[in-house]
């Protein structure tokens, strides 16, 4: 259990690093941001839809009589995901656009919605932890992989928001303690209730299935020319057969 622990703390301490990623959106034009985050965005979708076809629905579908119920929890987390995005405004602009207005609400309301979302990977990668590690190196590599080109838009969002470039940061920092919490409380309650994996992993594979196929493969396809499209497709490869060779370590 010990083991565990240090797995899933160190994960966790991984993905709340990225939130210092604004550091390099700062030092970055909004033409070189875009070139660099559409190919990020295309590795998080094959990152995602390697983790979900195979880690997380074999780990799902590998109990005999389990089927129904787990087809339904996967539902249950792409209307989630939905949910969370339709009524938190949760977008993930994954481009930085350029706004004279600034509105300080649409700050705070992202600011929320991110902690919200930290929260979230931090019980996603607490709970994969539980089932086994390879489990939770998957669910990590894939939230990782999703969260560089999200924490990018999240910062820029606050600076188009109103804030400074350093409270962003710091309030982007801050929001990724929540993953922290997020683990700890995963594993303090998935210790003490049985089965406690059996309904987060395929609420994680519906949110994961949203995620790539709702919001980040829409962001590619707003690159037309042939060139981009061949290099979306190689990363989206190149994320997808990433997730597939972790699946050695089971």
């Amino acid at each position: 259990m010990i083991i565990t622990w240090i797995y899933a703390a160190t994960s966790v301490f991984l993905v709340s690093a990225i939130s210092l990623i604004g550091i390099v959106t700062v030092s970055l034009k909004a033409d070189k941001l875009k070139k660099i985050v559409y190919i990020l965005v295309s590795l998080s979708v094959g990152g995602l839809f390697g983790d979900v076809f195979f880690h997380l629905i074999p780990e799902v579908f590998s109990k005999p009589g389990n089927s129904l119920h787990s087809s339904f929890l996967m539902i249950t987390g792409i209307l989630c995901f939905f949910s969370m995005e339709k009524f938190l405004r949760w977008r993930h602009e994954h481009y930085i656009e350029v706004s004279e207005n600034t509105v300080h609400p649409i700050g705070y309301v992202s600011l929320f919605a991110d902690t919200l979302h930290n929260f979230v990977d931090g019980v996603l990668i607490g709970a994969s932890y539980l089932v086994s590690l390879p489990l939770g190196i998957s669910v990590t590599i894939a939230i990782v992989l999703h969260e560089i080109p999200q924490e990018i838009g999240d910062f820029g969002v606050l600076l188009h928001a109103g804030f400074s470039k350093r409270k962003a940061l710091l309030v982007n920092s801050l929001s990724a303690v929540a993953a922290i919490v997020g683990m700890i409380l995963a594993l303090i309650i998935g210790c003490e209730v049985d089965g406690l994996s059996g309904f987060i992993v395929p609420f994680a594979a519906g949110g994961f299935v949203y995620l790539a196929g709702s919001d980040l493969v829409p962001e590619l396809h707003k690159e037309n020319t042939i060139a981009k499209s061949l290099i979306q497709f190689t990363f989206i490869l190149l994320g997808i057969c990433l997730l597939f060779l972790l699946t050695f370590l089971e």
